[in-house]
């Protein structure tokens, strides 16, 4: 008997299981996947990392990762169907594998994301102040601008959906012109290499590993996030059908415009070769200030904070359903407080509070330096939420257990979950691996070995102290109310 059922048989379920509000379609779902991956985000966050570490050919690291990640996703989708609730990797690992496995996948999720409001926040105050005419900034001014920034995100986020809709909606309109519009002008009128520069690498050392591993790493930084669809499933309308696509479709159509983008990029650099030698300045301002002048700069510098910006909101979104959700289940400190739904739209606004609260006290705490192992943990936290529920649903295929929901990979679910496996152990692996780079203190070489470390011994502390109050997983409870014709609570 494993300990959910040992905790079902301790407590009986509470009368009504408190639910979210059905308040997105399938569009808005895919929006938030979309602005949560964020192509701006994930092309300007990697690419000079990736062009000198592995030269142009780093370019091939794109499909790789993006085939390893369809692979997941295509997981997560069949998972999303099976239980549509609020929270995503947290319930579907408690769901297919126990309390323990779920609550470790959230305890690593609630992290990572949390940390990421930082560093989004951090990233966009940088590039405001840039706007304005600000070249170098204090540490303290660009802090407290991000804290500001954090506060109207999360005020944003508390307002209601609507709010969130328009202006997820508006960014990714905006992400979308820009980024292909600037890389189809890029390819047409402006490109200095020829396609066969795509096929040369460049080993420049520097790395504990090849150059192609590294950028392999690097680019599975930027292709996460797809999963936050999943986090708002109840409020979906249909999301046994509808989450699944948004997940999917949302990586989907990110990665290309990446591609596309980076593609454009690597052939419209001056010099290449020059860059590649000196490994400095920043090939994507350069590049564009280079061919479209310098009056490019501001109109390039806005749409990284739409693009960092919109990605904030997203992950506010996902993060907030997460916390919720494992405390409608008794399984964090204040959950009668987390679990409160407060608006006209019955939002999780203590649980997005929260995470605003926790953001703005790491925009404090470190420069530039501890920015990176921010970065850093954030990561490692995506990979440890996003292998726990794969290699959960393997092991329930394994054993002959899983059953199916309404969206189903069919006959391609148990090759597909098995490879997916395969594909987040080695990609974890290689994403964590501590790599040496030069002039860089060993604590952000280490960063996020010791992350993991840390949390995790914080993390079993927390779960030794709630899980004898630990409710059974939400689905079997509501199967439960169902079976007894008592009210499942909440409006639908």
């Amino acid at each position: 008997m494993n300990l959910t059922s040992q905790v079902s048989q301790r407590e009986s379920p509470p009368a009504e299981t408190p639910r979210l509000h059905r308040g997105f379609t399938l569009r808005s779902a895919l929006s938030l996947a979309f602005a949560d991956v964020s192509p701006i985000v994930g092309l300007y966050g990697i690419f000079t990392l990736g062009l000198f570490a592995a030269g142009p050919g780093f370019f091939w690291a794109f499909p790789v990762v993006l085939v390893g990640q369809l692979l997941v996703a295509g997981v997560f989708g069949e998972l999303a169907s099976r239980w549509p609730f609020a929270g995503s990797v947290y319930q579907w690992a408690r769901h297919v594998r126990g309390t323990t496995w779920g609550w470790t996948t959230g305890w690593a999720y609630m992290w990572g994301l949390t940390i990421a409001l930082s560093t989004l926040a951090y990233a966009a105050a940088g590039f405001v102040l840039e706007v304005v005419g600000v070249s170098q900034p204090s540490r303290m001014l660009t802090a407290v601008l991000a804290v500001a920034i954090i506060a109207l995100g999360s005020f944003a986020n508390m307002i209601g959906r609507r709010v969130l809709k328009i202006l997820v909606v508006a960014s990714i309109v905006c992400e979308i012109i820009a980024s292909v519009g600037l890389g189809t002008v890029l390819l047409l009128f402006y490109r200095e290499n020829p396609f066969s520069v795509m096929f040369h690498g460049v080993n420049l050392g520097g790395m504990s590993s090849g150059p192609m591993l590294t950028a392999v790493a690097f680019v599975g930084f930027s292709f996460l996030g797809f999963e936050a669809a999943g986090s708002i499933a109840e409020e979906v309308e249909q999301p046994e059908r509808n989450v699944p696509k948004a997940i999917i479709l949302g990586l989907l159509l990110v990665a290309l415009i990446v591609m596309y983008s980076s593609l454009a990029l690597i052939l419209a650099i001056p010099h290449l070769s020059q860059v590649l030698a000196s490994q400095t300045g920043d090939p994507v301002s350069d590049t564009l200030t280079a061919h479209l002048g310098a009056g490019v700069a501001k109109p390039l510098l806005v749409m990284f904070v739409i693009g960092f910006l919109s990605s904030f909101l997203a992950v506010q979104a996902a993060v907030s359903r997460c916390i919720w959700g494992a405390a409608r289940d008794r399984g964090l400190p204040g959950s009668g407080v987390l679990t409160r739904l407060a608006g006209r739209e019955r939002l999780p606004v203590y649980a997005i509070g929260l995470t605003g609260v926790v953001a703005a006290a790491l925009v404090f705490l470190g420069g530039s330096e501890f920015y990176s192992v921010l970065v850093n943990t954030t990561v490692v936290g995506f990979y440890i939420a996003f292998g726990l529920p794969v290699l959960g649903a393997a092991l329930a295929r394994l054993r002959g257990r899983w059953v199916p929901g309404p969206f189903t990979l069919g006959r391609w679910g148990a090759p597909v979950t098995y490879l997916a496996s395969v594909w987040i152990i080695f990609e974890t692996v290689n994403v964590v691996w501590p790599r040496t780079m030069p002039d860089t203190p060993w604590y952000v070489n280490w960063s996020m070995l010791l992350a993991t470390v840390v949390l995790g011994i914080i993390g079993a502390g927390v779960y030794l102290k709630v899980r004898s109050r630990i409710a059974s997983p939400i689905g079997e409870r509501l199967a439960a109310q169902s079976a007894t014709g008592e009210p499942a609570g909440g409006a639908q």
